[in-house]
């Protein structure tokens, strides 16, 4: 509503407008001329004035085309035996294409359609019919044929820079599970398991992670070895949120405005337009020491003057009572535990503060956890943990992935191999 709304939307004014992109083909041209002038039905005067209107349309027999294949099969004296040439098409037994199995599979896995509503698509709109059990075995054998992507995908992201983490609930054959997410600009794996402790991170990430890993404050990722790591500022900005609902006492809310300050302090240093970690060296420093000084007040018995406690409180110009409230006494000792790795993505220029990649990243897994119910078996759930992960990987390094995975079923079965990975593209071509 107008009362609610907190800006004008759009650009601001003066800012060029922004249109849909014009097609670069023309399928079909078509002329309107009128007759007579729609209002008083009188001769028109004609002129050479003319305009050009472009409509999309989809065709009205929208169908899937069935080709009928004739094998030869010939017989080979030295082998013995009847031969006959691959059909590239579709894989075999198969009774419809790459494409076809490439386009349901990523609107489950990748966009969160249930599998009735594929069938509603296919059968009204595609004009094709197919049962959920034929979809199910179809995505069970491309899943299978693109496990060593899936492997490939993992050890990459063991190898790169940083790394996103999250994790969310999962269900399979009814019991409760969890869906891990590792990410970053390039890689998107994802895991189901049961445990949702160190073992997994373990068996991911083995003795140690050589990058900088970017979570939450779970206390589970704390148990992997790392270069160094960053934790997730909005996370604790919304403990703090949380905690003003329930705590209105004067001392939580002079820590919580003092914590905030400093949290903000740091988010604003980096988003200055000529921020480096050299040139502001100084600052960082400053902010760490606050920090420290904020943190130390925690202490588990009451801070006697001139106490460790007492100094860190009058060095952040906090009565030296605060640090008695519960809540603070709380999130210091958690501060103290992480406060080394708060401001991390200041030191590094390509780590954010936060951890909403990996969140948006999940977030596709959680529509379609609410639109399917998770899973039913094991093997479900493994072919549901390769196809998100390839698709997501394939859109993140910018490839078509129906395209995609349509060629290298192609070039599958004509070789027996798959081929690599698809790259990154270049933003440039």
């Amino acid at each position: 509503t107008a009362r609610t709304r907190r800006k004008k939307p759009g650009a601001r004014d003066g800012h060029p407008g922004r249109r849909r992109a014009k097609p670069t083909r023309i399928d079909e041209r078509k002329t309107h001329r009128l007759k007579c002038c729609p209002h008083c039905d009188g001769q028109l005067q004609r002129c050479k004035r003319t305009r050009t209107r472009i409509i999309e349309e989809l065709p009205e027999d929208l169908r899937s085309t069935v080709t009928e294949h004739t094998l030869y099969r010939d017989y080979c004296p030295r082998c013995k035996r009847h031969v006959e040439p691959v059909v590239p098409d579709a894989l075999p037994n198969a009774t419809f294409g790459h494409r076809l199995i490439g386009f349901t599979s990523w609107c489950h896995y990748g966009l969160g359609v249930t599998i009735d509503q594929l069938i509603d698509i296919l059968q009204y709109h595609l004009q094709t019919k197919l049962s959920a059990g034929g979809l199910v075995a179809a995505w069970r054998r491309l899943a299978d044929i693109l496990r060593p992507w899936y492997r490939q995908i993992a050890e990459q992201a063991r190898k790169s820079a940083y790394l996103h983490a999250d994790e969310t609930g999962w269900r399979v054959q009814g019991r409760t599970c969890w869906l891990w997410c590792f990410t970053n600009d390039h890689n998107c794996y994802y895991l189901i398991d049961r445990n949702r402790g160190s073992p997994v991170l373990r068996r991911f990430f083995g003795e140690a992670f050589d990058g900088i890993l970017l979570h939450d404050f779970y206390a589970a990722y704390e148990s992997i070895e790392v270069r160094d790591r960053q934790y997730c500022l909005v996370h604790l900005l919304r403990e703090l949120e949380k905690t003003d609902q329930h705590n209105t006492s004067n001392e939580w809310r002079t820590f919580a405005k003092t914590l905030r300050r400093l949290i903000r302090d740091g988010i604003r240093l980096r988003k200055r337009a000529d921020f480096t970690p050299e040139k502001y060296r100084s600052r960082i420093l400053r902010l760490g020491r606050r920090m420290d000084a904020l943190i130390a007040g925690g202490a588990d018995a009451p801070a006697p003057p001139g106490s460790v406690a007492a100094r860190a409180a009058a060095a952040c110009r906090l009565p030296a009572d605060v640090f008695d409230n519960a809540d603070v006494r709380r999130l210091c000792k958690r501060l103290r535990r992480t406060g080394d790795h708060l401001f991390t993505f200041l030191d590094y220029p390509e780590i954010p503060f936060e951890n909403n990649f990996a969140e948006r990243q999940i977030r596709p897994a959680v529509i379609l956890r609410k639109n399917s119910q998770s899973n039913r078996s094991d093997r479900g759930a493994l072919t549901q943990a390769v196809l998100m992960s390839v698709y997501r990987t394939l859109r993140l390094r910018g490839h078509d992935p129906l395209s995609t995975i349509a060629e290298t079923l192609r070039t599958y079965l004509k070789t027996g191999q798959l081929p690599p990975l698809p790259r990154a593209v270049v933003a440039d071509g």
